[in-house]
């Protein structure tokens, strides 16, 4: 079948090497690289005893050639059937016959007892001369490396099974642990150096014997990118007669589905597309030849690989994007997504990005600077010991202790991740209809930073709730309707303990929002700055206004209610981001809350650089704070400077 293959490997050193340029968790890093899978060693040349054929053999482990006592090839390769020994052929031919059915997944499980059949042939150990059987085994693939390997079992967990079980000879060749600090030994000339020096003088060796030469493999194949369904982005190709394969003119673009009687292949084997009338297959070129398009098409990756740029132009009918705006956007600053895709998605995106930076197309060398893996939210889920799961509903305490309703089951209770499979998914309808859109996107913000796994909990989501309906009561009256009394339309400053509260929650909200991760944070202050206009006598306006805009992204819905009802015309959203005033927060004093047992019982007026001691000596000798504290023993004293409080316990 012949396929379009899409020559990634060109670009794999470039893939590895600009991992360093981006902002990306190291673990999805290290997941590309290994996926990459570079390897750098030598390719060395085995001769076969008594024969005119040679193999060659890659390993990352060229210092160790001296230990290696037999070779491997693997069942496909092409030589199996030229060098195996008559008395061998019978074994041979049914052991290769066995192995090509398996899967790759299959015959490299480690796990899986080795198995291997003995050629009757042998090697010459190219740096000893010595003769080394050659072996045929299914754990050798011939779609890695040169589909032959050379063992070495007293350093190979693999190796060492293998040659135990069929008695092949096992040499110790490095001493004192493997690299970097092991020794060759028993290695002629090697004997003495360390891995690092003897893997650089085995390949200068090789180089001069004409036996080998350094070499750089990857793990990383060619990206098969035909499908043969109906599905799909087709080729812009068309063939001629001759074979010639041609790209179609700029005016056939771009090229679109054609309607088929049946979304399978033709009876011939064909793929779907093939089923097109001959209006569709055939196409004449400018020159006047008739050529038949191409019927394979494109896998999804096809659109996945370039969908944010044509996000920057989507409505562009003349080309993909617009040049000005790719050099002004790109490349994205920030990408949101799961790990799963880090070796598909991410990796074939980052390819067909560096492709059209080749091309001239693009600014950027790389499509994402910025990338953070989102977490996951965590629920309560009901299974029994034969692995059954049960919905909540399908759950009653007994003694303290889940069962199955209707079985009285005993079962686990487990936090795991929401998921349908596992019957504890909450479903967003139900806690909206009961708590609101924003109290349900502002849980989610605040349980703990975007990229954590953290569980559900129902309570926690009716504290936000709370929250709501305390910033709601700062404007409106709850008995009447109407705007609450407290609203004034003096200056923000006229209520200097909120007017600091504010400027700080505006540096804090606008610093945590920017910082993706900390949103949580951002909302706990904002909580804050509810606290204490709560406690204010009058309520500036113009600091609600300012609050509102903080608020607005993580609860649009109320923000812009109360942004209306505050007589403001147009969306919140529009507005002028609000700044922080660094004055405002080095005043010369600052409010102190006191507590005691963790209850308000005064605000004491102090300096700003007032240190602990002096914080707690002015509580305690506080009047009001004193009528809570008198004739009792002060078990601790705790003081929290950048949260403006102390809390005296008794």
């Amino acid at each position: 079948m012949h396929q379009w293959m899409l020559k990634i490997t060109v670009y794999a050193e470039r893939l590895l090497e600009d991992l360093d340029l981006l902002d990306w968790p190291d673990g999805l890093k290290e997941m590309q690289r290994h996926w990459i899978g570079k390897s750098e060693g030598a390719d060395i040349i085995f001769d076969i005893k008594d024969s005119d054929n040679t193999f060659t053999v890659f390993t990352t482990r060229p210092d160790t050639l001296f230990g290696a006592t037999y070779c491997v090839l693997a069942p496909e390769h092409p030589l199996v059937s030229e060098i195996t020994h008559p008395d061998a052929a019978s074994a041979v031919n049914a052991y290769v016959t066995e192995a090509v059915n398996k899967s790759d997944l299959q015959r490299t499980d480690l796990a899986t007892e080795k198995t291997g059949v003995f050629t009757g042939a042998y090697a010459i150990n190219p740096c000893n001369n010595a003769p080394i059987p050659i072996w045929v085994a299914d754990y050798v693939l011939m779609t890695y490396g040169t589909g032959a390997i050379m063992a070495v079992p007293g350093h190979d967990e693999r190796d060492h099974e293998f040659a135990s079980a069929f008695g092949i000879s096992i040499v110790e060749v490095i001493k004192g642990g493997e690299k970097p600090d092991g020794v060759c030994v028993n290695s002629d000339f090697l004997n003495g150096l360390r891995v690092a020096e003897a893997k650089e003088k085995m390949i200068a060796w090789l180089e001069c014997e004409g036996r080998g030469t350094r070499q750089v493999q990857y793990r990383l194949r060619d990206w098969l990118f035909s499908r043969q369904r109906y599905w799909g982005e087709p080729f812009p190709l068309a063939h001629l007669e001759d074979g010639t394969i041609v790209q179609l003119p700029d005016e056939e673009l771009p090229v679109e589905l054609p309607p088929i009687d049946a979304y399978k292949p033709t009876e011939d084997g064909k793929p779907p597309l093939a089923r097109a009338d001959e209006e569709w297959l055939k196409v004449r070129l400018p020159d006047g030849r008739i050529a038949t398009r191409e019927t394979n098409i494109m896998p999804q990756w096809a659109g996945s690989c370039w969908y944010y740029l044509r996000f920057l132009d989507a409505h562009n009918t003349e080309a993909p994007f617009d040049t000005a705006l790719e050099q002004y956007w790109m490349p994205v600053d920030l990408y949101m997504g799961g790990a799963e895709h880090a070796v598909l998605h991410l990796l074939y995106a980052r390819f067909w990005h560096k492709v059209l930076y080749d091309s001239g197309l693009v600014s950027t060398q790389e499509p994402f600077q910025g990338l953070v893996n989102q977490g996951t939210i965590l629920a309560e889920s009901y299974q029994d010991d034969a692995g059954k799961y049960y919905y909540p509903h399908e759950v009653e305490q007994n003694n303290g202790k889940a069962v199955a309703k209707t079985s009285g089951v005993p079962l686990n209770v487990q936090l795991e991740k929401m998921s349908k499979s596992r019957f504890n998914v909450i479903n967003p309808d139900d806690v909206i209809d009961r708590y609101g859109a924003d109290a349900i996107r502002l849980y989610l913000l605040f349980i703990g930073p975007v990229t954590a796994s953290t569980p559900w909990q129902d309570a926690g989501v009716e504290g936000v709730y709370r929250f709501l309906q305390r910033v709601w009561r700062l404007v409106i009256d709850e008995d009447s309707g109407e705007l609450s009394e407290k609203l004034t339309d003096a200056a923000g400053t006229t209520e200097s303990e909120l007017w600091r509260e504010l400027h700080k929650t505006i540096k804090q909200v606008t610093e945590d929002t920017e910082s993706i991760d900390k949103m949580n944070t951002a909302i706990s202050q904002m909580m804050i700055f509810v606290n204490t206009a709560t406690q204010t006598k009058t309520l500036p306006k113009e600091t609600l206004k300012i609050f509102l805009h903080l608020l607005a992204p993580y609860a649009p819905h109320i923000a812009q209610e109360l942004w209306h009802r505050l007589s403001e015309a147009g969306f919140i959203a529009h507005e002028q981001w609000p700044t922080h005033d660094e004055a405002v927060l080095t005043s010369a004093t600052v409010t102190i809350i006191a507590q005691v047992n963790g209850k308000l019982r005064n605000r004491l007026q102090l300096p700003a650089d007032a240190t602990n001691k002096e914080i707690e000596e002015a509580a305690l000798a506080d009047e009001r704070v004193q009528r809570f504290i008198e004739g009792k023993p002060i078990r601790k004293v705790i003081v929290v400077p950048n949260r403006n409080l102390i809390n005296i316990v008794v």
